[in-house]
């Protein structure tokens, strides 16, 4: 299997068939059911399997991989195969990492990759389920919800703004551009909340936006290593994550994955009006030429 396919895309995959199934001719319209239907089976099972579990000749499988913009039948086949190995990977165990630290070659490695593993795992293991529920509930409830972070976390901020403003439209980045996040604070009142990251050594100007929210009764949620950044500085929610990576830097792995669960849950509580949100995002990239679907790149002018 191909490392650098993204098993997301049997989403969008799934997406479009259900979208263009009646438009489609019979055959092409029965194997895209299949599909939805049975997506994993679709995954595993060779074309002339999947033509017979789908009442369809192998041919129609194929040109429908080209109908999705695909050269072959393995093409359309290989997204579902990278998800189904995705969604196995947590029973398939740590004794990679074993064999990896005991060859003297690769034991850094190892070591390395295990203590990014441990960095997930605790940081998912403290974001508990009330924890979670709590912080869902007063981003779902606020009039606006501020994210702010400064220097590498920003990065961390910047990705839950542009993926959960899909889901929830009131997010809203802060600083934008060049100014401090207290600049674009000033309306900030107890009817908002502001999410927060930041981790050692703390940023003054993170502190300076939360403590400003405080001030002006903002709901405060934050993410950080831990539970005491700054004297007289009390989160009203607080998600812990590990980041003792074996580098000079701060390890984000943890905040990432708590994060993407994070976007997952308010995704969820969202309901058909976030996912109709996120179908009109992609339609739009889609009609603006935002992804590269294949075919001949354009020649470089010289």
């Amino acid at each position: 299997m191909d490392p650098h396919l993204d098993p997301r895309q049997t989403h969008r995959l799934l997406d479009q068939l259900r979208t263009q199934i009646d438009s489609l001719p019979p055959a092409l319209s029965a194997a895209a059911k299949y599909i939805i239907d049975t997506p994993g089976d679709f995954g595993l099972d060779p074309i002339r399997v999947s033509a017979s579990k789908a009442g369809v000749s192998a041919n129609s499988l194929v040109r429908l991989a080209a109908h999705l913009g695909f050269d072959s039948f393995e093409a359309l086949r290989a997204p579902f195969r990278a998800a189904l190995t995705t969604e196995r990977e947590g029973g398939l165990g740590l004794g990679w990492l074993d064999r990896l630290e005991q060859t003297a070659d690769t034991a850094r490695h190892g070591r390395i990759a295990r203590n990014e593993v441990n960095i997930v795992a605790r940081s998912l293991r403290l974001m508990t389920p009330d924890r979670t529920a709590a912080i869902v509930t007063a981003l779902s409830s606020a009039r606006r919800c501020y994210v702010t972070a400064t220097r590498a976390s920003y990065a961390l901020a910047y990705y839950f703004h542009y993926v959960g403003r899909m889901a929830l439209p009131s997010l809203d980045l802060v600083p934008r551009h060049m100014g401090a996040a207290v600049d674009e604070l000033m309306e900030i009142d107890a009817e908002d909340c502001l999410i927060a990251m930041t981790f050692a050594p703390y940023s003054s100007e993170t502190l300076q936006a939360l403590r400003l929210a405080r001030s002006k009764g903002a709901t405060l949620i934050l993410i950080s290593d831990s539970e005491v950044i700054a004297p007289g500085l009390q989160p009203d929610h607080l998600l812990l994550v590990a980041d003792n990576a074996l580098h000079p830097f701060g390890g984000y792995a943890g905040a990432m994955a708590v994060l993407d669960c994070l976007l997952t849950h308010l995704v969820d509580a969202g309901g058909r009006d976030a996912q109709d949100r996120i179908r009109t995002y992609e339609a739009l990239r889609e009609d603006t030429g935002a992804y590269w679907r294949g075919g001949k790149l354009p020649k470089v002018p010289k």
